[in-house]
């Protein structure tokens, strides 16, 4: 699919726009339940960033690559302002090619290749394999977003190989696997053609700080990096994400509470007829031709559920407090109540 939209490119929309829900709904911003993003609501605590942080240019040579390699267990890596900039800039690399692109699925990959000119098709997972012949590059979100889906190393590297034998490329979208690392590809990215994608935002809940890594074949990192250009990350961003990469105890024990929470998310639902058809550590998502009314009617009572037009569905993030969990089952009674 040829993209032939005029410049600019139409902007996405994504989860976290709070400040316009808050005007269309008429209700304060501090009077919201966001469950729109996706994002780790008991997030990594930054602690007093040094005065010095802001006052030096970022290095290259500090402690960040070192560590983030050792907390992915990848071979090599760049950091890079957020994964967002990665998926931006991977379709430069490239001469038009024949991509597919997991679908649904997180709507920003498939609009980078098609902005560049590439020859874009999305596809479903049962499609991947029938698919593949006629595709130079293979973009999978692992665990899929929205869906919560998983797919088997074992059949990510059986897809690289047959992609890398011709030139190809499988770029597998990481930004939902802090919880269960065992599921990981990120440590055969230095072979050629493999690509995966890291961000603090979701698992660490530092989206603000910008922070992501491509784990991939140190040849293709330094072509990356040239195209990025000097301090793609701030000083002051570096030194948060390399003391939060580093706090192994605070790893296992968000692990072990998100998934906690996924699941008492994924039980609240089903009690209000809402039972979720994916999902995982960070979200619960449910296919519903009602999706529409559900989420204005959670909206006015000032909860925001992410809203996919494509399958009609809605993704709900994990709440914080626990008034946040009893707005939102009074808010999911009142729906079931309606409906009877």
């Amino acid at each position: 699919m040829q993209n032939n939209s005029s410049y600019p490119p139409e902007k996405l929309h994504h989860g976290g726009r709070l400040r316009a829900a808050a005007v269309r709904y008429n209700l304060p911003l501090e009077n919201w339940v966001d469950l729109s993003t996706g994002i780790n609501p008991n997030g990594w605590r930054v602690e007093a960033i040094p005065a010095a942080m802001w006052q030096r240019l970022p290095e290259d040579d500090d402690e960040l690559v070192e560590v983030a390699c050792q907390y992915y267990g990848a071979p090599a890596l760049l950091p890079v302002a957020g994964s967002q900039a990665a998926i931006q800039a991977l379709p430069q690399l490239r001469s038009s090619s024949r991509v597919g692109i997991l679908n649904p699925g997180y709507a920003e990959h498939a609009h980078a290749w098609q902005r560049a000119n590439h020859r874009v098709k999305t596809v479903t997972p049962d499609q991947i394999n029938d698919d593949l012949p006629n595709t130079d590059v293979l973009v999978i979100i692992n665990p899929n977003n929205p869906t919560g889906a998983f797919f088997p190393i074992k059949q990510l590297l059986d897809w690289h190989a047959q992609l890398a034998e011709r030139g190809g490329w499988l770029i597998v979208d990481e930004a939902f696997m802090d919880v269960t690392p065992e599921q990981s590809i990120a440590s055969y990215a230095a072979r050629p053609g493999l690509i995966v994608l890291r961000s603090l935002g979701k698992f660490f809940g530092l989206a603000g700080v910008r922070v992501g890594f491509v784990c991939a074949h140190e040849t293709f990192l330094a072509q990356l990096d040239a195209l990025l250009g000097p301090w793609t990350i701030s000083t002051a961003s570096r030194w948060v994400a390399t003391h939060a990469l580093q706090d192994s105890t605070w790893h296992e024990t968000t692990r072990h509470r998100l998934i906690q929470k996924s699941k008492r998310l994924q039980l609240l639902l089903s009690q209000h007829n809402l039972s979720p058809d994916g999902g995982c550590a960070f979200f619960q998502w449910m296919w519903s031709s009602q999706a529409e009314s559900i989420h204005e009617m959670l909206a006015h009572q000032g909860i925001l559920a992410r809203l996919f037009t494509t399958p009609l569905s809605l993704r709900f993030g994990l709440p914080d407090t626990e008034a946040d969990w009893s707005r939102l089952n009074k808010a999911l009674k009142g729906i079931a109540d309606n409906k009877t």
